[in-house]
């Protein structure tokens, strides 16, 4: 049997733990062991006024011992511990033992009527401990009501903790961010907080970081089978003619979705067309999916000799990174851009303007070679801790991270440099921004709600420029390096 309780008085400081019973029956300190969530496990017996227990407020500790098998409904519990100064303390319990046949399969316990109760995620935790034979202390540990978690996450059973580390404040000149704006990261990887608040330091310091967003649309693709490829090419031409019709049932569906353009590419008997849509604030892949289906089924009936149609072709590349969306933007494209006086990348980075666009270009060549979809150095860093912050749906870091960072010597001799991300996809509405935490740290920029959605990505752009610099000028210091090594070696995961 075990036992968990949890500490909202004080601070304590156990000097004798039990008697322990259950249901009257006796168990002694030396037949219960006692788990706490950190420090060593200890047997009862071995509490003592020498040997104090730390019981700190908020924390938990898990008694587990031997009892004759319990049957089904309720039994009395009673636990007694001495704790010093603060006296000694009960605790009279009643609990009911109730195990539905249909979870001892390994099935999650589950409510057709509500499936975010309070007690239907108790159960599907305590589920979950049984199976694995282990406690879920922190993930239990969550500030907001289950009910919040609706539409985002199903069979809502606890939290992850992802430390928030705060850069900033940056200096934005955008056309719709403008201003200083503290920004939050949720990481776990040790320097990368620091090496943006260095890269923010520098362009505060060129008086701040110029960004301006380039074009918005998002995409569903749905594919078409025909008998041959002409019967494809008269497809596409149809489609053509019709596009104000098809505009009219998809945007039907959505008073924010706004279709765009139709393309249509073809292969073989294969007709696969690209729906680009503008969404508002929100990200818009499940908004555009149920408009595109709305104008698949408006063809299916208008144009009998499809043989075959499927929602989406993978031209759309959701969720992946291609070099289509970065020749023709998905989500958000936007670019950042700053000129740094050569005196303050000298005394600042302790690196030359040769030096920084010599490596740049370098590591574009690396790039080309390796076929990757960035010619930056860490994009996904700053993305991924914004993504997860923020409650962007962080699947789509795959086809965000894509980039093109581009530098060079101004006629004066400074430093240009500017980095344009194609195919950023976020939102400040919907999804996953109105979780607590992420809304928030949404709230802590000024972008949550609807209108803020072009804001937010100006400021997520000239965060990865601050992050691209602090990393390109580290590398090629004029320590050789140097300051990259030492930096995660003080900062990082060493203990």
């Amino acid at each position: 049997m075990e036992v968990s309780l949890t500490n909202h008085l004080a601070d304590l400081q156990v000097v004798r733990w039990g008697p322990l019973r259950v249901n009257g029956h006796e168990v002694p300190p030396q037949e219960f062991v006692l788990f706490p969530e950190e420090g060593a496990v200890t047997r009862g017996e071995h509490v003592s006024p020498e040997r104090p227990f730390p019981f700190g407020r908020q924390r938990t500790v898990c008694i587990r011992t031997s009892v004759p098998a319990l049957d089904k409904g309720e039994h009395r519990l009673e636990v007694e511990l001495e704790c010093g100064r603060h006296g000694v303390l009960r605790l009279d319990a009643t609990e009911a033992i109730d195990v539905s046949p249909s979870w001892t399969n390994g099935r999650l316990p589950r409510e057709a009527e509500d499936d975010y109760s309070e007690s239907i995620v108790q159960a599907r935790r305590t589920h979950v401990e049984d199976w694995a034979g282990i406690r879920l202390s922190h993930v239990s540990r969550h500030s907001f009501a289950p009910r919040h978690a609706r539409n985002s996450c199903e069979l809502f059973t606890g939290v992850a903790q992802v430390p928030i580390g705060v850069a900033g404040p940056l200096v934005v000149h955008g056309e719709h961010a403008y201003g200083p704006y503290l920004v939050p990261l949720a990481t776990t990887e040790g320097t990368m907080v620091a090496s943006y608040n260095r890269g923010i330091k520098l362009l505060n310091a060129c008086g701040g970081v110029r960004c301006t967003v380039l074009d918005d649309s998002m995409q569903r693709a749905p594919v078409f089978v025909f008998d041959d490829a002409r019967q494809g090419r008269d497809f596409v031409s149809w489609i053509r003619a019709r596009q104000e019709v098809i505009a009219e049932r998809a945007e039907s569906t959505s008073h924010v979705a706004k279709l765009l353009r139709i393309e249509a590419f073809q292969v073989h008997r294969f007709v696969f067309l690209r729906l680009n849509f503008t969404t508002g604030d929100a990200a818009g892949q499940n908004m555009v999916g149920k408009a595109t289906f709305e104008a698949l089924e408006w063809i299916r009936t208008n144009y009998p000799t499809i043989r075959a149609s499927f929602l989406e072709g993978n031209i759309s590349t959701d969720k992946k990174s291609s070099q289509l969306n970065i020749l023709q933007t998905r989500g958000k494209r936007v670019t950042a851009e700053v000129v740094v006086p050569r005196e303050l990348l000298q005394s600042s980075m302790r690196t030359h303007v040769s030096q920084a666009v010599f490596y740049q270009r370098i590591c574009a060549e690396g790039s080309m070679l390796a076929g990757s979809h960035n010619t930056g150095a860490q994009s996904a860093n700053a993305l991924a801790a914004l993504f997860i912050a923020t409650g962007q749906d962080v699947a789509a870091l795959a086809e965000s991270a894509a980039g093109t960072l581009f530098t060079n010597e101004t006629a004066e001799g400074d430093l240009y440099a500017s980095i344009t991300l194609p195919s950023l996809v976020l939102a400040t509405h919907g999804g996953g921004t109105g979780l607590p935490t992420q809304r928030e740290c949404l709230e802590l920029m000024d972008c949550y709600g609807r209108g803020k959605v072009l804001r937010l990505a100006e400021i997520v752009a000239g965060v990865v420029l601050a992050g691209e610099l602090s990393l390109m000028c580290a590398v090629a210091s004029e320590r050789n390096s140097e300051e990259w090594v030492t930096s995660h070696e003080r900062l990082g995961r060493h203990p």
